[in-house]
């Protein structure tokens, strides 16, 4: 199987110079943009192909020029943004913690946060996107990200996509956050304006699957809102740490698998009733720019969803989709539009799940298939190889291994679909007929009581917590001992060939490739059934 990889050095080079955007001291970005441009013009007006043995094949200059016009743009893109960021009043503001006004649309979910000691009153953090910033009676616009920390407002926080206005004393984030600023709120916030009708719908529907999961009995009611649409404020401590022990967390943050799920369904459905690819391309789209907006923008979503976007083009054009080149043509794309996605470790995360995926899980089904079905293959092979390429960034995140992840996300996988789909079927059904929603939620329910159940007995299982060698030094080991393990799983099989007798240490056995994500959803739709 050739696996297409033309596009991985633009990822690359995207990726690293958008880290220096965001790290680098003002300037430093937009010199090495223009230096990469430089050099790839240089590479691109020099010799493009070469003679060996009297045949001409091409070089590796296509790949040297894509990623550095790839880091280019996005080292030229990132200084814009950052210089947007460091003009106005609100970093001289923030540079000397001083209190102001901010005026912007809210653009996160309100999170409670832990009770620094005993007693202390509940307090609640969201953020929005500023767009102007008062104080001592100067005024300026702003540009960026401010995370709002106060307590809970009489009135509530405000709705998601509402622009509002709230006073507080400003602190300078951390370099390289996408946050520009942390406001501890002073006073209630003020609403000038309510959520755009977009955002007023999807916080309907939101609501619809609150209020359906509240009957529900134990985790299931906890579990349904995070599976369904990734809200995740219901979702008690302990079962959160449990979760993130049995490396069960990805499932109630929506991610690549939930957009597989709703676009496979989609295409399903508009290839049943023989639609062409231009219009099955097309509903998808809509489908997946919907769910974007039901769940909010969050880093991995974004990457689903870009990936996704990326692959049904394809499908409109004809051309078979290819999982590696859309997963790379969606890095650069991201990056480009948002630098400081290289910074944060879910969207790393979420990059490294469906590259290895992509890489590895395809080639381990291909493996397994034989002895074990192409179903049964899939499924573990998927966890498999999530695990190993995720395994050092969860490291870095938590400091502990989780061991039984694969075990318990092979057992956790046959609930997440009826999860899924059917509690945005109850969300859907929701205004229109009560009680067949309230029966999908139930059903809904019990696969999120599953996933719950899974959860908490990984989590005590002897080992869940697994202590390991801290640093680089343990990043690197474990990281090895991932090649090592990958290595030996798809070590060689030698085989009597059937036309020759011979030994054949390398047989390529005709099997279907493990669906990674959103591609392989657009792939199957593509082979309608005949006439």
């Amino acid at each position: 199987m050739t696996v297409d990889l033309r596009l991985a050095p633009a990822a690359l080079g995207s990726w690293l110079s958008a880290l220096l955007v965001v790290r680098a001291p003002p300037g430093t970005a937009l010199v090495a943009a223009v230096a990469a441009g430089v050099v790839a013009l240089v590479v691109a007006l020099g010799p493009s192909r070469r003679r060996w043995d009297g045949i001409e094949r091409p070089t590796w200059r296509a790949s040297v020029v894509l990623a550095l016009l790839a880091a280019a743009a996005v080292g030229a893109a990132g200084a814009a943004q950052v210089g947007a960021r460091e003009r106005g009043l609100l970093p001289e503001l923030t540079a000397g913690a001083a209190v102001g006004t901010v005026v912007g649309r809210v653009s996160a979910e309100p999170v409670p946060v832990r009770a620094a000691w005993p007693g202390a009153p509940p307090r609640v953090r969201w953020a929005l996107d500023v767009t102007r910033v008062e104080a001592a009676g100067r005024a300026s616009g702003a540009v960026g990200r401010v995370v709002v920390l106060g307590g809970e407002p009489a009135a509530g926080v405000p709705a998601y996509g509402a622009r509002v206005q709230v006073t507080g004393r400003m602190r300078a984030a951390q370099r390289g956050a996408r946050e520009v600023a942390l406001l501890v709120a002073s006073a209630d916030p003020v609403v000038l304006a309510p959520p755009r009708a977009w955002d007023a719908a999807a916080g309907r529907v939101r609501a619809h699957v609150r209020r359906l999961a509240e009957p529900l009995p134990g985790d299931a009611a906890a579990l349904l809102p995070g599976v369904t649409v990734g809200d995740t404020a219901r979702v008690p401590d302990d079962l959160s740490d449990a979760m993130r022990a049995s490396g069960l967390t990805h499932l109630v943050a929506v991610s690549g698998a939930h957009f597989a799920l709703v676009a496979s369904l989609v295409l399903a459905g508009t290839a049943a009733l023989r639609a062409p690819p231009r219009v099955q391309a097309a509903a998808t789209v809509v489908v997946a720019a919907g769910m974007l907006v039901l769940v909010h923008p969050e880093p991995s979503v974004v990457r689903a969803a870009t990936m996704g976007a990326v692959a049904v083009l394809g499908l409109a054009a004809g051309r078979p989709a290819r999982s590696p080149a859309a997963l790379g043509a969606a890095v650069t794309v991201l990056l480009v539009a948002d630098p400081w996605l290289a910074a944060e470790l879910g969207f790393a995360l979420s990059v490294a799940a469906t590259a290895g995926i992509v890489l590895l899980g395809v080639a381990l089904t291909r493996r397994w298939a034989g002895r074990l079905g192409h179903g049964v293959a899939a499924a573990l092979a998927v966890p498999v190889a999530a695990q190993l390429v995720c395994a050092p960034l969860v490291l870095v995140a938590s400091g502990v291994l989780t061991p039984w992840g694969v075990l318990a996300n092979v057992a956790a996988a046959p609930a997440v679909a009826p999860a899924t789909l059917l509690g945005l079927l109850a969300a859907a059904l929701a205004p229109w007929w009560p009680g067949g929603a309230q029966a999908a939620a139930a059903a809904a329910g019990a696969a999120c009581w599953w996933i719950g159940a899974v959860a908490r007995h990984a989590a005590q299982l002897p080992g869940a917590r697994l202590a390991w060698v801290p640093g680089t030094v343990g990043v690197t080991l474990l990281a090895a001992a991932g090649l090592a393990l990958a290595r030996l799983l798809l070590g060689r099989r030698r085989e009597v060939s059937a036309a020759s007798g011979r030994l054949d240490p390398c047989p390529r056995p005709p099997a279907p490739a493990v669906p990674p994500v959103v591609v392989p959803a657009v792939s199957a739709a593509r082979r309608r059934p005949p006439a």
